[in-house]
């Protein structure tokens, strides 16, 4: 597979596959998806594999969606590539991608910049996440009117806790890299230059185990600490993601953003609704 949108090298024993649309901070696409499936699946079959890191190129880890490309491309009545709209959580038809990782060998996230939206959910089922000091993260989706997906409604309070989770899911807001390690979003903080090098000694000391057991070990954890309902809870966030896109407040969200104003989803004071 050519790659269009990411880049990959491997050093030893450790796959990087870096989000690769500098100009756009990473803003995620369906063909982006399905570049990171291939990279990591590639990495999977590969017995001198051990671990995978994943990072951005740029200031920005992942800005969230594209705006024009996947939500607005939408709301025009078009595809936004790979029957999204068929999948879970707006991500191509047949890619499961909080299973995909979870059933994947070890992937440590090195989040360099910019992490919103989809930037964040895509790092919640990775079994590490590292934090450059210059990062920021937000899940961002009530700005778009719209709900979490990826099965975030369970992976975010399982790593922050149930008031941590509902304060960054409703209020949408941007926190500091240091808030989220403090909070527990990110499991480790590094100066910017420190970061990729701190993922690949984590990321190495992964891959120095036996992948058949690391795998195992992936497995139970899963099992015990998510449960097993991790399909049902992105089925039912696909549903209401779906109810969302043919929503007046998301068409709302999407034409603000790109005509660079702010969204209003509510009667001016003083009028009745």
């Amino acid at each position: 597979m050519e790659y269009t949108q990411i880049s990959v090298h491997r050093d030893g024993p450790v796959v990087v596959v870096t989000l690769n649309r500098p100009e756009r901070l990473n803003a995620w696409t369906p063909t982006m998806a399905e570049e990171q499936h291939h990279a990591i699946a590639a990495a999977n079959d590969h017995p001198g594999v051990g671990a995978i890191v994943m990072t951005g190129a740029g200031r920005g880890f992942c800005a969230g969606a594209d705006m024009e490309a996947t939500f607005k491309t939408r709301i025009d009545g078009g595809d936004p590539g790979a029957d999204t709209a068929g999948g879970d959580g707006g991500m191509p038809r047949g890619l499961d991608w909080v299973a995909f990782l979870r059933e994947s060998k070890p992937v440590v996230c090195a989040v360099n910049g910019a992490a919103v939206g989809i930037g964040v959910t895509m790092c919640l089922p990775a079994d590490q996440i590292l934090a450059s000091t210059a990062a920021k993260f937000g899940m961002g989706f009530i700005k778009m009117g719209l709900v979490p997906e990826l099965a975030s409604t369970r992976l975010l309070g399982a790593r922050l806790g149930f008031g941590r989770a509902s304060d960054l899911a409703l209020s949408g807001r941007i926190i500091p890299a240091t808030e989220a390690h403090r909070i527990g979003l990110a499991d480790q903080l590094c100066e910017p230059d420190e970061l990729l090098p701190a993922a690949m000694e984590v990321a190495r000391s992964y891959a120095a185990n036996p992948d058949l057991q690391l795998q195992m070990t992936k497995r139970l954890l899963t099992a015990h600490l998510l449960g097993d309902d991790l399909p049902a809870v992105q089925a039912a966030e696909s549903a209401l993601l779906r109810e969302c896109w043919k929503s007046p407040e998301h068409a709302e969200a999407v034409a603000a953003f790109l005509e660079k104003r702010p969204a209003v989803f509510r009667p001016a004071d003083g009028t009745e609704a």
